[in-house]
């Protein structure tokens, strides 16, 4: 089976968005899953999966299992709020990021900030007709992580790994709101978890991430 990465789901310049590329892998594995990024997943090229593993020729891109996901939720973040916490990073060295990008409009423009009186980020988010498929969701609980782990600048940690359940996929047009916050830290790995609540206040999807500070 092959897996190709269009160049609109960037995330750095030159590779696949760490969040869209494990939910490829994960409609292949089964929901919730947990997905492991073991290079910058290459674009336009075919990719090739084995049932477990995402390989570049010989070289190892990815590798996911059907697992369970428990995850306690903070209390969710109002509409209102996620839009006054909202702002896109100007620092950040990924501009054309399809989930967080500041010069994308063709992109998911989740630019997650951190919540006044709150130890969360968010930001609000309203799907595309083409955006309501569960790899969405999975891309969606990407980026806010980030901002989560309390590491200053999004270019200071790469997405190491992401474990999500994906309740249901988004209408078109709804008003939803993506939140994160941190589970803390050992060494140069973070611990981060993602939620994306409905109009209803009900949750779309769950994420728990491990982001890494290159050396």
């Amino acid at each position: 089976m092959e897996l190709v990465l269009d160049r609109r789901f960037r995330g750095p310049a030159a590779s696949g968005n760490g969040g869209y590329t494990c939910g490829r892998v994960a409609a292949l594995v089964g929901n919730p899953a947990d997905v492991t990024l073991r290079l910058p997943p290459p674009l336009e090229r075919p990719l090739r999966f084995d049932g477990v593993r995402l390989w570049d020729g010989d070289d190892l891109v990815a590798e996911g299992a059907h697992a369970e996901l428990e995850l306690g939720l903070p209390e969710p973040v109002t509409f209102d709020e996620a839009q006054r916490a909202a702002r896109p990073d100007p620092t950040s060295p990924f501009p054309e990021c399809f989930v967080c990008g500041r010069d994308r409009d063709d992109g998911l423009r989740i630019f997650a900030g951190p919540v006044a009186g709150r130890d969360v980020v968010a930001a609000p988010w309203i799907p595309k007709e083409d955006e309501c498929a569960p790899e969405f969701v999975w891309a969606a609980l990407d980026c806010p992580g980030a901002y989560a782990t309390g590491v200053p600048g999004r270019g200071t940690v790469v997405l190491g790994r992401l474990a999500a359940r994906v309740e249901r996929v988004p209408r078109a047009g709804e008003r939803c709101v993506v939140v994160g916050w941190s589970l803390g830290s050992e060494g140069r790995k973070y611990d981060a978890g993602t939620a994306l609540f409905g109009e209803s206040g009900h949750v779309i999807g769950t994420g728990r991430a491990i982001w890494i500070e290159p050396r």
